[in-house]
């Protein structure tokens, strides 16, 4: 059974890749760019991108699942190109909804629809804010300052190897199709706090500055492209986060117990998190 690991490049994806080859399953991964990986040697990579159905073909040869990256652009594609898969598990967003009025939950409420429209077993996941995200601090952790627009919004942060974790129980064991899982991390932090716990992995203080919003803008935008993340990046999508993040200011986000309830074991605290990563805000 080979399992197809779409999104190759991505925090969650290597994880992923890496827990199902100890686990001792046969491993493909596929991403726009195959050279820009960072997998285990041994791993077949292929190029493939949900804008180029046609690449699909040979990255689906022989492949039973497929962990996929919810996307609406190119999906159909991909899903005309799939049918005889016996799960594809698709990595959502916490409220993923395609009638929501934000254009976040909405988009990936969309491509979920889509998946369930296609007639393929499934299961969804769905996590919040992803811990690796702050990875985007390194700089300004090892300047010591942070900038952020809203200090006190809180969000329950996930370890990408959490989401690996659910994903790879879901291929990989019985009682997960038709399931949709909500996954965060195991406590709410604020922006402030998130900073301090950066700041005590790293031996250093780290300030937390109010940011323009204008120029929070700005910088998510070059972010998104940096990342090849363009259509992401749009002008709704950002001012759909902006929203998001101000209505969690003094807000605590509510929190799941789905990892341990899948896996076994309780979430990653952010502390885990940055300690794994601390290496990344020093050099």
């Amino acid at each position: 059974m080979t399992i197809l690991v779409t999104g190759a490049r991505g925090n969650v994806a290597r994880a992923l890749v890496e827990q199902l080859l100890r686990d001792g399953h046969e491993v493909r991964a596929a991403g726009r760019d195959p050279g820009t990986t960072r997998l285990p040697g041994g791993v077949e990579v292929v190029a493939a991108d949900l804008a180029r159905s046609a690449n699909w073909d040979a990255a689906l040869d022989g492949v039973t699942k497929v962990f996929l990256y919810a996307g609406t652009a190119g999906l159909d594609g991909f899903l005309s190109r799939a049918s005889g898969l016996a799960q594809v598990v698709v990595l959502s967003a916490l409220g993923a909804d395609p009638a929501s009025e934000d254009a976040i939950t909405r988009a990936h409420g969309e491509a979920e629809q889509a998946v369930r429209d296609s007639g393929l077993p499934w299961t969804f996941l769905r996590p919040g804010g992803f811990a690796a995200n702050r990875l985007l601090w390194a700089d300004s952790v090892r300047a010591g300052v942070v900038r952020d627009p809203f200090p006190d919004s809180h969000s329950a942060l996930i370890h990408e190897a959490d989401i690996a974790a659910v994903a790879a129980r879901a291929l990989t064991s019985s009682g997960h199709l038709g399931a949709t899982y909500s996954l965060t991390g195991p406590e709410s932090l604020t922006v402030r706090q998130q900073a301090a716990v950066l700041g005590g992995v790293t031996g250093a203080p780290v300030r937390v500055e109010t940011q323009d919003l204008d120029d929070y803008r700005r910088e998510l935008t070059a972010a998104f492209a940096a990342r090849g993340l363009g259509s992401v990046g749009s002008a709704s999508v950002i001012e759909a986060r902006i929203r998001r993040l101000a209505a969690l200011v003094d807000r605590p986000q509510a929190t799941t117990e789905t990892v341990r309830d899948v896996t076994g074991r309780p979430a990653r605290s952010f502390a885990e998190w940055a300690a794994e990563h601390a290496a990344a805000f020093t050099r």
